[in-house]
C-alpha cells in the first residue's frame, strides 16, 4: 500500500528528520565548525517540541495495522539515509523505534555534552521544568503544586536508584553495555523531569568512575616516572659478578640504567593523561568512514596552517589512531619485556636485517594490519611528503610501534635513522655523538633504535598486528 499517513508525506517527514538530526548534533555541544553550540531555554524547549512532534507522528503509525507498510517505508528511507558515507555515525542507529522515544533521545544528547557547562545545564533544567509546567497547566489548576508533588515522588525514586548504583556491582556491569536508545526507552510516557534525572544519573556514575581511574593512573604514572634503577632486584647481576669480569658487568649495569630510563619514559608517555585523551579521541574519529575522518584532518590541517602551527599534533593523532585498538597490548609488552645487553650497534644491524626481510620473525609471513590502519598510514605518508622531520617530534615509542614495518613510511623512517647513525649529512639532528666521535649509547637516536628494536624485533610486529588484521599490507 505504501505511505498513507493522512497529515504528512514521506518526503516531507524525511526533510524534518534531517533537520531533527542537525538539532541533535548541536544538542551534543558543538557546531559543525567545531565551535561550542550555545543554547538558551527557549531554543531547548523548541527542540523538545520537535521531539514531541515525532513521537506523535510515530504513535499514529504504530497504533494501527493499516500503517505497518508506512512504518516499513519509513525505516527503508532511514536506512538509505544513514548508510550514506557522509552521514554522522553517531546517529546511524536512528529508526522508527528511536523516533517513538524522541523526547528521551533529545534529552540524552543535551545531557551528554562534553563539557557540560554550567550555563548549558542551567538553560537545560529551566527548559525541562517549563515543559512540565506547561503540560500540567492544561489539566491542573495549581500546576506548580502538582509539579512539586511529582518531584517529591521522583526524589524518593532517585535515592533508590543512586543507592543501587553505588553498591550493586552487577548493576554497574549491566549498565556498561546499555546503549543510548535502550536507556531512553525506560523513560517513555513520563515527565521531562524524570527523563532529565535519569540521564543526569547515567552521566554522573561513569564520570565518577573515570575520576577514580584518573587518580589511579596518575599514581601509576608517577611511580613509573620517578622509579630508579636502584629499586630493581640486582641479584642476577650479583650472580654474574661472581663469574665474569667486573668491567664487563659494570658496562652492562650502565646499559641497564639507560634501558630502564627509556622503558619508564615510554610507559610514562603511553599512560600520560593527555595521551589517553588523544587515544580516546583518535578511536572516536577513526570509527567513522574514511571519507569523514579525512574531512576532519583536512580542517585540522587548514587550522594549523592558518595559525602557523606545525603538523606535530595531527601526526601524533594519526599514529595514535593506528594503535588505539591494541593499547593494552603495548603497555603489557613494555611492562614484560626483559633487559638484555645487546648493544645499540647490534640492535641497529638487526633492524637493517628486518628492513631487508632477513630477520627470522618475517621469514615465513608478511606483516598484516587492519584496513583502517592501512588507510591511516597511507594518509599520513602523503601528509608527511617532504616533512619527514615531523616524525622526530613524536615520542620514539609511538613512532616505533605505530608505523608498520612493511610500509613505505617505515622504510623512510629507518633510512633517516641509518643516515644519522652513519654520520652522513642530514637536515635532522637529534644528537651530537657523531660530531663528538663517540658511540650512540645514551642519546635520542639510540633511544629511537631501541624502541623499534623492542617492538618489531623482540615484540614481533606480526604478533602485534595479527590479532586484529584483515588483509596484508
Amino acid at each position: 500500500m505504501g505511505w498513507i499517513h493522512p497529515d504528512i508525506s514521506l518526503d516531507d517527514l524525511m526533510k524534518l528528520i534531517k533537520g531533527f538530526i542537525d538539532i541533535l548534533i548541536l544538542a551534543s555541544g558543538y557546531q559543525s565548525s567545531g565551535l561550542l553550540a550555545h543554547w538558551d531555554p527557549l531554543n531547548i524547549k523548541k527542540a523538545f517540541q520537535w521531539a514531541l512532534f515525532f513521537e506523535n507522528v510515530l504513535r499514529t503509525l504504530s497504533s494501527l495495522d493499516v500503517y505497518q507498510d508506512s512504518v516499513k517505508e519509513l525505516n527503508a528511507a532511514l536506512s538509505k539515509m544513514t548508510s550514506a558515507p557522509s552521514f554522522p555515525q553517531g546517529f546511524a542507529h536512528i529508526s522508527s523505534a528511536t523516533l517513538t522515544k524522541a523526547r528521551g533521545f533529545v534529552l540524552a544528547h543535551f545531557i551528554h555534552t562534553l563539557p557540560l557547562r554550567d550555563a548549558h545545564l542551567k538553560a537545560f533544567l529551566m527548559a525541562t521544568i517549563e515543559m512540565d509546567l506547561d503540560e500540567l497547566s492544561g489539566t491542573e489548576n495549581d500546576c506548580l503544586n502538582a509539579y512539586m508533588n511529582k518531584l517529591k515522588l521522583q526524589d524518593a525514586s532517585t535515592h533508590s536508584v543512586l543507592s543501587r548504583r553505588l553498591f550493586d556491582k552487577d548493576s554497574f556491569l549491566a549498565s556498561e553495555d546499555t546503549t543510548l536508545v535502550s536507556k531512553v526507552g525506560k523513560c517513555t510516557g513520563d515527565s521531562f523531569t524524570k527523563y532529565a534525572v535519569q540521564e543526569l544519573l547515567n552521566r554522573w556514575y561513569p564520570v565518577s568512575c573515570i575520576s577514580t581511574i584518573k587518580k589511579g593512573l596518575d599514581i601509576l604514572a608517577d611511580n613509573i616516572r620517578y622509579s630508579s634503577w636502584n629499586e630493581f632486584d640486582d641479584n642476577l647481576f650479583k650472580e654474574q659478578l661472581r663469574h665474569e669480569d667486573p668491567p664487563v658487568i659494570l658496562e652492562q649495569l650502565v646499559d641497564f640504567v639507560t634501558w630502564n630510563h627509556w622503558r619508564s619514559k615510554s610507559l610514562s608517555y603511553f599512560l600520560d593523561k593527555r595521551t589517553v585523551q588523544m587515544v580516546s579521541g583518535a578511536s572516536m574519529i577513526f570509527s567513522a568512514p574514511k571519507i569523514q575522518w579525512e574531512q576532519v584532518f583536512e580542517r585540522l590541517n587548514i587550522l594549523a596552517q592558518s595559525s602557523g602551527d606545525d603538523l606535530c599534533e595531527t601526526v601524533e593523532l594519526l599514529l595514535l589512531g593506528c594503535v588505539s585498538g591494541r593499547w593494552t597490548y603495548l603497555i603489557e609488552h613494555l611492562m614484560s619485556v626483559s633487559y638484555n645487553s645487546v648493544t645499540i650497534s647490534e640492535q641497529y644491524h638487526e633492524l637493517c636485517n628486518l628492513l631487508s626481510g632477513r630477520h627470522q620473525a618475517f621469514d615465513s609471513r608478511a606483516e598484516t594490519i587492519s584496513s583502517k590502519e592501512i588507510d591511516i598510514v597511507e594518509y599520513l605518508t602523503g601528509l608527511l611528503e617532504g616533512q619527514l622531520h615531523q616524525l622526530w617530534k613524536i615520542s620514539p615509542a609511538l613512532a616505533a610501534v605505530a608505523i608498520p614495518s612493511r610500509s613505505t613510511l617505515f622504510r623512510l623512517y629507518i633510512s633517516e635513522i641509518e643516515i644519522q647513525f652513519r654520520g652522513h649529512s642530514s637536515t635532522m639532528r637529534c644528537c651530537s655523538c657523531n660530531q663528538e666521535k663517540k658511540e650512540h649509547n645514551d642519546c635520542e637516536l639510540a633511544e629511537r633504535i631501541w624502541c623499534v628494536y623492542i617492538f618489531h624485533v623482540r615484540g614481533g610486529a606480526c604478533q602485534m598486528h595479527g590479532a586484529s588484521s584483515s588483509r596484508r599490507f
